[in-house]
């Protein structure tokens, strides 16, 4: 038995439902525990594209159960148009495939509102989905929030909603929005409960059951840790937990059932919406990055911002997250240059840190002092030759030696078979470099 958790060690779209996706091959749980329909897991399997926005990677494995926990905000809407969409490609094939936390808090029409006339406002926008996440979370921190048991329960699933809808009104009249129609909104969202019912169920104690019976279980995070509400550069975060620590407490399973932590990170960084990024390349190499790596949000859309592998970042989510060991992936976005570079270090204030400042000033003023190694200028998405691969290991070994962590997984292509694994995930951790 071994329960592991993966976690993004940058801002996001590291990579981790493709690594996810492959470590499942062994796997009987996968978990998701924070965010919602803002997050976003591309798969490529045997050349054709599956994106998940809710369910986690583990959904084409028929033998998985993909599980949603209770520190998610569910939107009901979004989750039965993917079940339908996977189910009619032939996954899903059955209901204990999936479980929906009965506990898991509801997104609501409206909260997708509030989240658009913030972002909206002239100096206010940190660049959100425009999802409906941070005020979800916002009313279930208020305690006026409706959680996924309630659709089972009609008559509570309405009076609650319009308590809610009666204390958002005010906001949302201040901001120009209209007023909720708690009818039609009942009407929708009970009509999704018979799809939905089958699914939901105490996801806590289903997980801590599968620990306790030996299964392998595998904790998928949806951000990335710099983008942790606590931990990371806010208050361009997102709303919920995406550290480690945070699936212990979101699903309510204690710290020492946990074996291990992998984090992912791509050979180069990117980020979405606001905030300081230190090594952002707005020149050709980040159009190059942008565009070879298609960089643009699996559920947005949104072109990313893209720059050099930022070291001091990566052990700023290393340290918050106690990760063991790292998964590199999109080298291949990388062939082709001469050089690369890796942000070792910053100087900030007249001082050298090596890991990134959270005070937001600090790192807007962060200026990166940078490695140059050579580069694969000889390779390609799809061939690679010998001296490409002895650079890409030189690459790969310094950015391991760089932050005291081993590299056990390494990619070059977005397809399962492009993936090299250097460790076993449910066996005893190899401390050997890929």
């Amino acid at each position: 038995m071994s329960v592991v958790i993966v976690v993004g060690a940058q801002w996001g779209d590291e990579g981790k439902g493709k690594i996810v996706d492959l470590l499942t091959e062994r796997a009987q749980y996968v978990v998701r525990w924070a965010g919602g329909a803002n997050a976003g897991h591309t798969l490529v399997v045997d050349g054709k594209k599956y994106v998940t926005r809710l369910i986690p990677s583990g959904v084409l494995r028929a033998e998985v159960t993909c599980v949603l926990g209770e520190a998610m905000v569910v939107d009901p809407t979004v989750l039965v148009e993917e079940v339908r969409t996977f189910r009619a490609q032939g996954f899903l094939a059955r209901h204990d495939n999936l479980v929906v936390a009965a506990r898991a808090h509801l997104t609501m029409p409206y909260h997708r509102e509030l989240d658009r006339l913030r972002d909206e406002r002239p100096g206010n926008s940190i660049g959100t989905t425009r999802k409906g996440i941070g005020p979800t979370y916002e009313s279930k921190v208020a305690r006026t929030g409706l959680r996924v048991g309630d659709l089972l329960h009609p008559e509570r699933f309405r009076a609650q909603l319009a308590r809610q809808i009666e204390s958002l009104q005010p906001l949302l009249t201040a901001l120009g929005g209209t007023s909720p129609d708690a009818t039609e909104i009942a009407a929708h969202y009970l009509s999704l409960a018979a799809e939905l019912k089958p699914y939901i169920a105490d996801a806590s104690k289903l997980v801590h059951d599968a620990i306790a019976r030996g299964e392998n279980v595998m904790f998928e995070g949806a951000q990335g840790v710099l983008l942790d509400v606590d931990h990371g550069t806010y208050p361009y975060v997102t709303s919920s937990s995406a550290t480690a620590g945070g699936a212990c407490a979101s699903l309510g399973i204690g710290p020492t059932a946990i074996d291990t932590v992998l984090g992912i990170a791509k050979g180069y960084a990117t980020r979405v919406g606001g905030g300081p990024f230190p090594t952002e390349l707005g020149d050709a190499t980040g159009d190059l990055l942008r565009k070879r790596g298609n960089e643009f949000g699996s559920v947005t859309g949104r072109p990313r911002r893209c720059g050099w592998l930022d070291l001091p970042a990566l052990r700023l989510a290393i340290r918050t997250s106690g990760i063991e060991g790292l998964a590199l992936t999109k080298l291949d976005v990388l062939a082709g240059l001469e050089k690369v570079k890796i942000c070792v270090a910053y100087r900030v204030g007249g001082q050298t840190v090596d890991e990134m400042p959270l005070d937001i000033d600090e790192l807007a003023a962060a200026e990166p002092i940078y490695e140059e190694l050579e580069g694969w200028p000889g390779a390609t998405s799809s061939d690679i030759p010998p001296s490409a691969t002895k650079a890409a290991a030189r690459f790969v070994g310094r950015v391991g030696e760089l932050v005291a962590r081993p590299v056990w997984a390494t990619s070059w292509g977005a397809g399962r078979s492009e993936t090299i694994l250097g460790f076993d995930p449910f066996a005893p951790p190899d401390t050997t470099n890929v």
